[in-house]
């Protein structure tokens, strides 16, 4: 069996709900409405006996030619007129010659309820006298001693005044109708987008391929359509987005296992040597083991970077833990760190920092954006270089210069050079012990602090990197 659509189902129940909140106004204004023309007639037939009660003050005896002549003289059609005693005894009826001979009517409902509330009517009540049905109302007089009761016959005419006006039920299903017709188109658009949610849901479910474009034109116009379409370009992007990180990671893998590859075989190297030829000469024995040393410590490098990395791309989804960093300082302990480095390449550092520069970030990361750079330019900007470090301090805040005038790169590598492993000059790069992570590292870790870095060919020759931190 066929499921209904969700557009269906809504469309049914607000129809239902609406049918039954319609049923109950008819209802309630049908109710409202009969009891108003009751009132009405009720209302009538009080006056004509408070009338008669105020007549008979007038008059010097109550006879039945005198009652006669009034009902005559003030004529309702139909119209049956009783007066009974206060012990229910009838004393004039003029629809019975013998009046004397009816029952006692104490006990009628219109009659006790004038008794005790001065007034009472009746609707539709079988008379035992007449075995019609009337519309009774009876008003008590206790000065004259007296109950004045009238009545007019149930008959058509007046079921067709009782009757509520069909006109405003009309005008009522009318609207509802419209309404009804509105609301259909309503649900009908709005079950068109949520079909054609469900539709690509699936296809995404399935992994099928979609092109974002017809599937974001095939939702109609409307907030809800807007709103499929951007959950279509999400997942596009969200899907793109993995496609790009399993990318990266295939390369990412594959760069390591390359990376990791040199270090290994040279060392798995030596100590073959080494074991094949127990015999060798102390000297290059020697020269062996310090060589397997060097490799050891650039792979014990390589592997502390990719950890670092690796830690600052978890701190990507998380909040890193804060504290104020003095970055002048800092700079100034790293400088004494590396003075043995600088005087073998004949560098000079010119730091131009000014006093107590505090950001508010992680110590070992913004360590690690000045140390690698100036690892860097140890590395490559060449002998006698000059490495030059600045700040502005701005509104929200600071930015950073780290310059030498050294050889420089090219610019077509410029745009790359914060990709992980990514080398200039590969050969020269690992005969220099690098391990092509300096760079990225130096990028995630102003990510995080909230900036952005890039380099830029130097004036003076050398490179320039920019970059900033949030105060």
């Amino acid at each position: 069996m066929k499921p209904i659509s969700f557009s269906r189902q809504l469309y049914l129940s607000v129809i239902l709900l609406y049918g039954v909140l319609v049923t109950c106004f008819i209802y309630y204004q049908f109710k409202r409405e009969k009891e108003y023309k009751i009132s009405l007639l009720n209302c009538r037939l009080q006056d004509y006996n408070r009338q008669l009660g105020e007549t008979l003050t007038e008059w010097p005896e109550l006879t039945d030619s005198l009652l006669a002549s009034y009902v005559v003289s003030h004529p309702l059609e139909g119209l049956r007129l009783t007066l009974i005693s206060p012990d229910g005894a009838v004393r004039y009826d003029n629809q019975r010659n013998r009046y004397d001979t009816l029952r006692n009517h104490l006990h009628r409902p219109e009659v006790s309820n004038a008794l005790t509330r001065g007034e009472g009517y009746v609707i539709n009540r079988q008379s035992e006298t007449t075995a019609e049905n009337y519309f009774y109302s009876a008003t008590y007089f206790p000065a004259q001693s007296l109950i004045i009761r009238t009545a007019l016959p149930y008959n058509t005419v007046l079921t067709s005044y009782l009757q509520v006006d069909m006109h405003v039920i009309g005008i009522t299903l009318g609207i509802s109708l419209v309404l009804a017709i509105i609301f259909r188109q309503y649900t009908h658009r709005l079950g068109r987008s949520i079909t054609q949610l469900r539709r690509f849901a699936k296809k995404a479910d399935r992994g099928e391929p979609f092109d974002p474009n017809v599937e974001a034109e095939a939702f109609p116009s409307g907030e809800l359509g807007e709103i499929s379409q951007h959950i279509v370009r999400i997942y596009q992007h969200m899907k793109q987005s993995q496609e790009n990180q399993s990318r990266i990671k295939r390369q990412l893998t594959q760069n390591i296992s390359h990376e990791l590859k040199t270090p290994v075989s040279s060392i798995q190297g030596y100590l073959e040597t080494l074991v094949v030829n127990p015999e060798m000469d102390p000297e290059r024995r020697q020269q062996y083991i310090e060589r397997c040393y060097a490799q050891s410590h650039r792979l014990a490098s390589l592997l502390n970077d990719i950890s670092t990395l690796n830690r600052m791309d978890e701190e990507l989804l998380q909040s890193i833990t804060k504290e104020a960093v003095n970055v002048s300082q800092m700079m100034i302990n790293m400088v004494q760190e590396l003075t043995l480095q600088l005087e073998e390449r004949n560098m000079q550092v010119h730091n131009q920092l000014p006093d107590n520069i505090l950001v508010q970030g992680d110590v070992s990361l913004i360590y690690s954006i000045f140390r690698n750079l100036m690892d860097n330019a140890i590395a490559y900007a060449g002998t006698g270089t000059i490495v030059t470090v600045r700040c502005v301090v701005e509104e929200a805040f600071f930015q950073f210069s780290f310059s030498d005038n050294g050889v420089g790169i090219p610019p077509e590598h410029l745009s790359r050079i914060f990709e992980r492993f990514y080398r200039v000059d590969k050969g020269r790069s690992r005969k220099l012990g690098g391990t092509g992570l300096g760079l990225a590292i130096v990028r995630n870790a102003v990510i995080l602090h909230g900036g952005n870095i890039s380099a830029q060919a130097g004036e003076n020759g050398g490179v320039n990197f920019r970059f900033s931190i949030k105060r």
